[in-house]
């Protein structure tokens, strides 16, 4: 964090904070300070006589929480599109973690084990869980420990007979800023009113980022003790997309803020434009465009964006916070809804990411010492073959309704692929023997390369498989043995390294030789930065946050594919990250007209 100050009261104290931005767009506004209110949790031990009495009490709350939740959820159906739809699936979980999840069986748990009273058993259950989910290797299911807090707190408030402080009616170019914002109280803000949003805790990917982008809001979190520096009524600028604060600016900082506000707009408007043109170099070289989703919520960000198809749909919300499985009839209802939704569009399927420590109630498995290496993914699916044959099931019954692909995660070996195949084969005669209609021909089945080896041994898994997608996060995270969410060593995270550029186009390669599809569905694929690499490197097909979609296809169509193909080449020659960096930047200036 940089934060500069002066001592004279008169002149601004164009203070700059640095955080994380979740929600593009400038801001400029005057500063409304919401803070929720402290919430003092009592500690004391019980006897084993009131064990009960106590873990009655933890019932009742979830009772009384799940009931303000359903009062929440019949205010968000009148919430427009995409973020009313949102925020109903976001509350519908926040239910089913009241109603026996492993945090209220949790909770319950310890109450008897350290005889400790109610409140103490949810707080120290409520952060033994949020850590063991914030270590995720996955990003988005990392913030889903915000969610479990929210939840948490929302118990804590209940048995302590606290209210949440509510929002204040905000005037028209309003920055509210506070610590922390539930999903709800973002979703319930006006965008016509608020200028931006600053929070001093967060993620890019906890749904109150996400509800953030849904309304268009500028929005930076993860601003380290911004409400020790902002006051009521400050003017304060914000770079949504920079991660910038500039609290008390000066005129020229604000006029600086206000172009660039102006600049967003134009640039917003011009990639509107490109919604229903191609994806297509200088020289007509066609390029896909998809989209990574998870709700039904983010569908009609998916075709405002111009996405030619989802190329990555995650099926983990369907198992998140429950304490039972999902059966195929309610699967298939799911994945009918995408892909009836988009209307002969292909949908790309994949099987549960996750590992075994976030379905530990429902599967009666225990926690992994190291989830990013232990029982996730296919291997889980593998380990449970009940669990694989009903989603496999559920996929192929619902590909009558539209064209689907199977996508499997986190494939290391020519046997796990064979494994799956005998799976796969297996509910399609019994799914044939009970007269369910099938889609002919059936879906393809693909596999997401991900891990150095599979990337390694791509020309034998591209034999066995109808199509590659490469997971760049975990690639990368596997490849330079670093966790991104680690502060110490998140800045080693490099897209560009050498090793990690040469296993995409080894996979490239082999998938070619094989004539297979191959594509990027992850953040390199949405970074217009690395667009013209991954195009340099035989990439033809790349899925992404629909958000991203405009500005992809922005850079794409300025690009020739001769061009990227031979800076790609001079990249491949290089050893040296930093040079390797500076042809990328190069590129993405070319096609800015700026060489």
């Amino acid at each position: 964090m940089k934060a500069t100050d002066t001592d004279a009261d008169a002149t601004p104290r164009c203070i700059r904070l640095q955080g994380l931005g979740v929600g593009p767009g400038v801001g400029v506004g005057r500063v409304h300070v919401h803070e929720a209110g402290a919430v003092a949790v009592p500690e004391y031990r019980i006897p084993a006589s009131r064990v009960e009495t106590e873990r009655q009490r933890v019932i009742e709350a979830a009772e009384h929480g799940s009931s303000q939740i359903a009062t929440l959820r019949r205010k968000a159906r009148h919430l427009p599109g995409a973020t009313g739809e949102e925020l109903d699936h976001l509350l519908d979980a926040y239910q089913q973690m009241l109603k026996g999840s492993r945090l209220i069986k949790g909770v319950l748990e310890r109450i008897g084990r350290e005889r400790v009273n109610a409140e103490a058993a949810v707080r120290h259950e409520m952060d033994a869980m949020a850590e063991t989910f914030a270590a995720m290797a996955d990003a988005y299911l990392a913030a889903r420990a915000e969610d479990i807090r929210d939840i948490g707190w929302r118990l804590i408030r209940v048995l302590t007979g606290t209210s949440s402080r509510a929002l204040a009616p905000l005037t028209r170019n309003t920055v509210l800023v506070a610590h922390d914002l539930s999903p709800a109280d973002t979703a319930l803000l006006n965008p016509r009113e608020v200028a931006g949003l600053i929070l001093g805790s967060g993620g890019s990917d906890s749904h109150t980022a996400i509800m953030a982008r849904s309304l268009g809001l500028p929005a930076v979190v993860a601003v380290a003790d911004v409400l020790r520096h902002v006051r009521p009524g400050d003017t304060v600028c914000l770079d949504g997309e920079a991660g910038l604060v500039v609290i008390d600016p000066d005129e020229a900082t604000q006029a600086e803020f206000r172009g660039r506000r102006a600049e967003f707009l134009r640039t917003r408007r011009l990639l509107g434009r490109l919604r229903d043109l191609p994806a297509e170099t200088r020289d007509g070289t066609r390029i896909t465009l998809m989209a990574n989703v998870e709700l039904a919520g983010e569908l009609d960000a998916v075709h405002q964006g111009g996405a030619e198809g989802i190329g990555l749909l995650r099926t983990e919300f369907m198992f998140m916070n429950r304490p039972d499985l999902p059966g195929e009839d309610e699967q298939v209802a799911f994945l009918r809804t995408f892909i009836e939704r988009m209307g002969g569009l292909p949908v790309t399927i994949r099987t549960l990411d996750v590992g075994g420590d976030k379905l530990a109630v429902s599967l009666g498995l225990d926690d992994s010492p190291n989830p990013a290496l232990g029982l996730r993914a296919i291997r889980l699916s593998l380990s449970r073959l009940d669990l694989l044959r009903t989603q496999l099931a559920a996929i192929l019954r619902a590909g009558i309704h539209g064209p689907v692909r199977i996508l499997l995660p986190m494939v290391g070996s020519i046997e796990e692929l064979v494994q799956v195949r005998q799976v796969h084969d297996q509910v399609v005669a019994d799914l044939r023997a009970r007269g369910v209609p099938l889609a002919d021909p059936l879906p393809p089945l693909g596999i997401m390369i991900e891990v150095p080896g599979a990337a390694l041994c791509a020309d034998t898994l591209a034999r066995a498989c109808d199509f590659f997608a490469i997971g760049t996060n975990d690639l990368i995270q596997y490849t330079l043995a670093i966790d991104r969410s680690d502060p110490s060593v998140g800045h080693l995270y490099n897209p560009l390294h050498p090793a990690v550029l040469r296993l995409i186009q080894f996979t490239v390669l082999a998938a070619g030789r094989a004539n297979i599809p191959v594509s990027v569905c992850g953040e390199m694929a949405g970074d217009p930065r690395l667009a013209g690499v991954l195009l340099g490197l035989g990439v033809m097909s790349l899925s992404m946050s629909a958000n991203n979609i405009p500005r992809v296809k922005h850079t794409l169509r300025r690009l020739a594919l001769a061009d990227a193909r031979e800076r790609t080449a001079t990249m491949m020659a290089l050893n040296d990250p930093q040079a390797i960096s500076a042809i990328a930047d190069t590129l993405a200036e070319r096609r800015r007209g700026k060489s």
